[in-house]
């Protein structure tokens, strides 16, 4: 490792759309989990235990929203005076009109930013998405790049195979070299998925990168590069090379992309660490506001639950997870649900199998979600209600509801 220059990408995306509300007025990173950590706090703590100093986090969609939680790097040691942790915003009037802008994909955004890599010059560039919870030492990766003299390392998962089309399927020789690779298949035949982390050789990526954006471009609207996101044309044309390997992560690992994805893993942290969160010598590390200390009340009931420091319990709370700052009044049931940051669940109100964003107020009496939703199977019977929403006395939002932030209902 210490032989290799490293420069390490963290794709923070787009507009993450599939979280509905919970994405509107915030990055997908930027989403709370297990009620002290954000998203992005995973990827960027396994790079710092991995010894990763050069990092570039790059944010297309609400930028801001992500800001003020990086705080320059300073939580993983990445406040330096060289190196350490760079934001990447969209650029305009920098280059032509595919440079410029929003990136329309992953692998849109690498060649964007490709003249930048260029000049940094690393003998590998690792490249990761910020929507997923796990623990991995990045050096095995590369350690398995280098051995194998490879153009690209994928790291790979395994999921239920029926769980695999919303992924990248890898298949790959005894040796772990990728024989094939499938975008997102309908009818998956294998259920080791790509879990969006990459090692490149940085030539090597970015005359790939020139290659398919003159081939692609052509057929493309202005602005658009064609290249779209990574399972759409790089990968297959760099496994057609010959040269991509398989690197195996060990444990947990969960894509967070969907509602009921969501749900499901916090669902998995309630009773277990999953061998992610509470590792001796491997934290994740945070930037939080200090809080005073949760209280939970002689009248609460509160059994394999998650509860934030500031939080304020007399109601009755069941296999769910409580955010910062988060009041359950007497009488109040939240059942099977996350709860954000400082919203308020009022006397008689009832939570089940349900997300409610930051700021809310849950009125005496009102109904959220449904005890028998399927919420961790099927991402429509997830309801959520968007931040700074009120969900008024008596109102029942059945199993699936979404409420806009800042609606009142």
């Amino acid at each position: 490792m210490a032989a290799d220059r490293v420069l390490a990408i963290v794709q923070a995306g787009g507009a993450g759309g599939r979280m509905d509300v919970l994405t509107r007025e915030r990055a997908k990173p930027a989403l709370p989990f297990v009620g002290v950590y954000q998203l992005l706090d995973f990827p960027l703590s396994n790079l710092a235990h991995s010894g990763v100093t050069d990092v570039w986090l790059s944010v297309q969609f609400q930028g801001g929203t992500l800001e003020e939680q990086v705080a320059n790097g300073r939580p993983w040691d990445l406040d330096r005076n060289t190196g350490g942790l760079r934001l990447l915003m969209p650029q305009e009037g920098t280059g032509s009109l595919d440079e410029d802008g929003f990136a329309k994909g992953n692998a849109d955004e690498l060649f964007r930013i490709r003249d930048q890599v260029q000049a940094f010059d690393p003998d590998v560039l690792l490249v990761m998405s910020a929507d997923h919870v796990y623990r991995f030492d990045y050096r095995d990766a590369i350690a398995t790049h280098r051995e194998h003299g490879a153009e690209c390392t994928v790291v790979t998962s395994e999921v239920p195979i029926e769980q695999a089309s919303n992924h990248a399927t890898v298949e790959h020789d005894e040796d772990g070299r990728v024989t094939a690779f499938d975008y997102k298949p309908e009818e998956p035949t294998t259920g080791t998925v790509a879990t969006e982390i990459f090692v490149y050789d940085p030539a090597v990526l970015v005359e790939e990168l020139g290659r398919l954006h003159q081939e692609l471009s052509g057929d493309s609207p202005a602005g658009d590069t064609g290249l779209e996101d990574f399972g759409d044309h790089l990968l297959p044309r760099l496994v057609e090379r010959g040269k991509v390997v398989a690197h195996p992560m060990p444990g947990y690992w969960r894509d967070l992309g969907q509602p009921h994805l969501y749900l499901k893993a916090h669902e998995e942290f309630l009773t277990e660490d999953q061998d992610v969160v509470g590792v001796r010598g491997w934290d994740i590390l945070t930037r939080q506001p200090q809080r005073q200390p949760a209280r939970v009340l002689a009248s609460a009931t509160v059994a394999d639950s998650m509860v934030s420091p500031g939080c304020r319990v007399a109601g009755e709370v069941e296999r769910s997870v409580l955010g910062p700052g988060v009041v359950v009044e007497e009488g109040a049931v939240v059942a099977d649900s996350v709860v954000f940051t400082d919203s308020v669940v009022r006397r008689g109100a009832q939570v089940h199998r349900s997300i409610v964003d930051s700021g809310c107020e849950i009125a005496a009496g009102a109904r959220v979600g449904d005890p028998d939703a399927p919420a961790t199977e099927d991402p429509d019977a997830v309801t959520i209600v968007g931040r700074h929403s009120v969900v008024g006395e008596g109102v029942v939002l059945e199993a699936g509801s979404r409420l806009e932030p800042g609606t009142t209902a």
